[in-house]
């Protein structure tokens, strides 16, 4: 599986593989890493402060890291694909492997993954090059939906995200930047672990990037004040009829931004087999997640709390997918 080449601006061929001498990415853009049978997880939990990986030795160590929301979003697919090929050379039980992958976390169901790694195996296919190629493959995708929106931009655009699209943010800027446009930002804390301000402002902060944290609840007054031009936000899950999944308060995000007609834009992964959103299971966060934060006590221990992780916007919400084919 050989990715397609991009293109720079000036028409120059851009694989994948050079491209981060061409244009500096996040790093969470790219947040898993293997080297000499030792998988290495950036860990999202620490960022800002501290830019530390921990490492995970077989499949065990990297599924409890998916639970304890280490990595998400993208960090979650690559640490997936890593896992199996660590697996692999360790001559692990693969089929096994999976079922702990995919008991982890319920809402980016990881069974397409799992079944196409478990295909490749079953058919007798080169299971390394097949897992480094659609890693590549990967990369030069998601390189490619950065550029696509880029170019559905105009100079002066202030854009509202959600949570955190694993380095895809500053890419986009980076993009817009080179096509002579100025892009400007603004970032949802994103309750109750900070995803908005602990890796999205640090991040298009970090690439030179003007951006503003918000509170969750400040959205729509945001929107009835003019000041935002576009809606951008990620995906978990798309259902074949294009009902999303992402980060809980992005279906109140839609519904401001349809109501005060601010274009909504979604940066997708492949869909599931599901047919609507109403079949997406959502994962159900324990309550000590939103009573305590980093060993501080928020709340009283008594008070019950309710955590679902996400929620699931119609696709009658959202102006434009961004797919990523893969």
């Amino acid at each position: 599986m050989v990715p397609r080449a991009q293109r720079n601006c000036a028409g120059t061929p851009l694989s994948a593989a050079n491209f981060r001498e061409n244009m500096k990415l996040s790093p969470l853009f790219w947040p898993i890493k293997l080297k000499r049978g030792v998988i290495y997880i950036l860990d999202e939990t620490l960022l800002p402060q501290r830019l530390k990986y921990i490492k995970a030795r077989n499949y065990l160590e990297a599924c409890r890291a998916i639970k304890q929301m280490k990595t998400r979003a993208v960090g979650q697919v690559l640490l997936v694909m890593y896992t199996f090929l660590l697996s692999k050379r360790q001559n692990k039980d693969l089929v096994k492997v999976a079922l702990a992958i995919n008991a982890t976390r319920p809402t980016l169901s990881f069974k397409f993954l799992t079944d196409m790694v478990l295909g490749w195996e079953k058919s007798g296919a080169p299971l390394e090059r097949n897992i480094l190629g659609f890693l590549e493959m990967l990369k030069a995708k998601r390189i490619g939906q950065a550029k696509q929106v880029a170019g559905m931009l105009k100079d002066g655009e202030v854009i509202l995200t959600h949570c955190n699209i694993s380095g895809l943010m500053p890419l986009i800027g980076r993009f817009a930047k080179e096509q002579g446009k100025s892009v400007s930002f603004f970032a949802t804390e994103t309750r109750p672990y900070l995803q908005g301000s602990r890796l999205t402002a640090w991040e298009l902060m970090r690439a030179g990037f003007d951006v503003t944290i918000i509170t969750d609840n400040m959205v729509a007054y945001l929107l009835s004040l003019g000041k935002v031009t576009r809606v951008i936000v990620g995906a978990d899950h798309l259902a074949l009829n294009g009902d999303i999944a992402n980060k809980i308060g992005t279906y109140q995000i839609a519904v401001a931004a349809k109501y005060f007609k601010v274009p909504f834009f979604v940066i997708c992964p492949p869909p599931s087999r599901l047919k609507t959103g109403k079949e997406i299971k959502i994962e159900i966060r324990p309550p000590d997640e939103l009573k305590i934060f980093r060993g501080i006590r928020l709340a009283p221990k008594e008070v019950k709390a309710y955590y679902p992780a996400f929620d699931v916007t119609p696709a009658k919400l959202i102006t434009k997918h961004i797919y990523l084919e893969v």
